[in-house]
């Protein structure tokens, strides 16, 4: 595996080097921080296209919830919940002024009181305004941090690994995603899912295609390290997903030179954006300019807006796909990584640089965040497996 990545100006043993000597290192460190290790996540919401008829027995599929003693202060109970209002500028001061205000106001005292209450056709209402403000800007389904099916998941107790869930219902789900999906030519989900199709796509379509079959590539490693890998068709089209991502993290960088990345521990919390820091600094030393996104969408803006439009679309609609997986573990894993796409999307092709700076013109949720970054460091972890794997050839030769 070697040479160009098509589509990016970038070879793939400048990745190779970037990633396993200094990228990887940083990115392994900071997804055991509480921050990135604690996922909002609804396992239980219905797929939306099929009978749901094929759940994962095997105790290998089964995810194992956080108690809300587990969390770190942040996520816990009142902090939690108003970690969702919390300032920007870094500060715990939003929670120490509600919780002193509920403490000292008089409850007797009705004048000035506001009356927060709404009725069933408000709350319906806001949904389909919610959903309307999203779908013009997210590019995949996010759960409700706040919902009531939403759990925590400690993702370090719950890895990314194979359960032996397989057969009709796993290929079902990866069959709708490329013949559905994916602007593929008619062929067979078989023909797509080996061969790396693209020829006769648009640069768009091509790049659409690429994300998904790169990140079909980091799944499958990360489920047969050491034993099997894709052809070289979807490795590289694995380091062209790594290359998006990691041109959405720098893109948001001055969102991330504000951004607190809260939890309550502020000694923790301060590693983490020194953290992120340095994966920007590395990316934008070595990798700057691999991924050039105004590419995409450009030309007649009638015909790039309606394509940008069928492009998200498809996207959001293998978001909900991910609620057709039977087996939890890999649908909370597939759920990551699919939002940690649609949030780099999101940043590439739905912001403009000057809102990075504008916290009411740009705003990630921390579901998106905990998302890009997993998803990052999922992807960088299957380029080192590669190069693993390419050492354990040599030494048995």
């Amino acid at each position: 595996l070697e040479g160009q990545v098509e589509d990016c100006n970038c070879q793939v043993e400048t990745v190779d080097k970037v990633n396993n000597l200094k990228l990887n290192p940083v990115l392994e460190r900071l997804v055991q921080h509480s921050y990135f290790k604690f996922y909002p996540v609804n396992l239980v919401k219905p797929c939306p296209f099929w009978a749901d008829d094929s759940r994962c027995a095997l105790r290998d599929c089964s995810v194992a919830e956080c108690k809300e003693t587990e969390l770190p202060e942040g996520l816990r109970g009142k902090s939690r919940l108003l970690d969702k209002n919390k300032s920007t500028d870094g500060s715990a001061a939003d929670i120490k002024d509600d919780i002193d205000c509920q403490k000292y106001s008089n409850k007797n005292d009705v004048l000035g009181q506001i009356d927060s209450t709404l009725t069933d056709q408000d709350k319906r209402a806001f949904v389909g305004w919610q959903q309307h403000d999203n779908s013009e800007d997210n590019f995949c389904d996010i759960d409700d941090e706040y919902a009531s099916d939403v759990m925590y998941v400690n993702l370090l107790l719950n890895p990314e690994r194979f359960t032996g869930y397989s057969g009709e219902s796993a290929h079902r789900v990866w069959k709708t995603i490329y013949n559905e999906n994916c602007f593929t030519p008619v062929k067979s989900y078989e023909d797509i899912a080996v061969s790396g199709f693209t020829q006769g796509l648009c640069l768009e379509k091509r790049a659409f295609f690429r994300i998904i079959s790169g990140m079909h590539a980091s799944i499958n490693i990360h489920l047969s390290a050491k034993y099997l890998l894709p052809g070289p068709l979807r490795l590289k089209n694995l380091y062209f997903a790594y290359l998006v991502v990691m041109r959405a993290v720098m893109k948001a960088a001055p969102y991330w030179e504000k951004f607190d990345f809260y939890t309550g521990n502020s000694s923790e919390d301060q590693t983490v954006k020194q953290l992120i820091s340095d994966i920007v600094s590395i990316s934008k030393s070595n990798c700057n300019g691999t991924f050039d996104e105004t590419e995409l969408f450009a030309g007649d803006t009638e015909k790039s807006l309606a394509l940008k439009k069928e492009f998200r679309n498809h996207f959001r609609n293998i978001s909900k796909i991910m609620d057709c997986v039977g087996c939890d573990k890999c649908r909370l894993w597939g759920k990551i990584q699919v939002r940690g796409v649609g949030t780099a999307l999101k940043i590439l092709f739905s912001v403009k640089n000057e809102a990075f700076n504008n916290v009411d013109k740009f705003h990630l949720q921390r579901a998106e965040i905990i998302s890009l970054f997993n998803t990052l460091a999922r992807f960088s972890s299957s380029i080192k497996e590669i190069h693993n794997f390419k050492e354990l050839i040599k030494k048995r030769k």
